[in-house]
């Protein structure tokens, strides 16, 4: 049996101060490229089809735009994207949030992605995300209540990070901050901007853009065990 992954996609599209957001393209495009010959994948998102894509990632990763964003195959998966309230944890080996602000905006409070989310990391299954995905998991418990991230070593996009792209004010929240204040155990790469992947258990997580591809050789070797 092929094991399949669920990637989910923010559906927000605008920041706080009314900027362009959504998900960012080689966060999706570099976890695809690895996991696609091994593993099924279905694309989900809070509103379902064409969850909106980071203007700033597709001028940023051109390379990233032939190789993925308009292959046939990627445009037929985010173009039928299902809807988090119709997805059925039981179908799926694996979840994996992609990054961009997006997620910090929506998939953080959503009731439905934290139900969700909390599911699969309940039965043991894999949860991973990378940049501002791990902020999708900010409600996540586990059967005692308790935050996923409590007790145990995270990392996410880091404030220094933050600060440089100057999105401190587009965000309701931190995302360093925010797993500090749950308990976890954050963690960052020597210099911001490098790549950094943290494996605890059936918890993975990548802390910028430089991660998308690492996090996603973490999770072939997990899914692959």
């Amino acid at each position: 049996m092929t094991k399949r992954i669920l990637f989910v996609f923010t559906s927000a599209n605008q920041t706080l101060t009314g900027a362009n957001t959504g998900w960012y393209l080689p966060e999706a495009a570099h976890p695809y490229y690895v996991l696609a010959p091994h593993f099924a994948i279905d694309f989900a998102s809070p509103a379902g089809p064409n969850p909106p894509v980071d203007e700033s990632s597709v001028q940023m990763f051109p390379d990233d735009i032939g190789k993925f964003l308009e292959t046939p195959e990627a445009q037929k998966k985010l173009s039928t994207a299902k809807k988090l309230s119709d997805v059925n944890p039981d179908d799926y080996d694996a979840i994996f949030y992609v990054g961009g602000h997006g997620p910090v905006l929506d998939l953080a409070v959503d009731p439905v992605n934290i139900q969700l989310a909390s599911k699969f990391y309940r039965v043991g299954k894999l949860v991973a995300a990378v940049c501002h995905g791990p902020a999708a998991l900010v409600g996540a418990t586990d059967e005692s209540g308790k935050s996923i991230f409590a007790g145990k070593p995270v990392t996410g996009f880091s404030n220094v990070e933050e600060e440089q792209v100057d999105k401190v004010k587009d965000i309701p929240f931190l995302l360093e901050d925010k797993i500090s204040s749950l308990g976890g155990k954050y963690e960052k790469a020597a210099e911001p901007w490098e790549p950094r992947v943290v494996v605890t258990g059936n918890l993975i997580t990548g802390q910028n853009p430089a991660s998308a591809h690492p996090i996603a050789e973490a999770i072939l070797q997990a899914l692959q065990k």
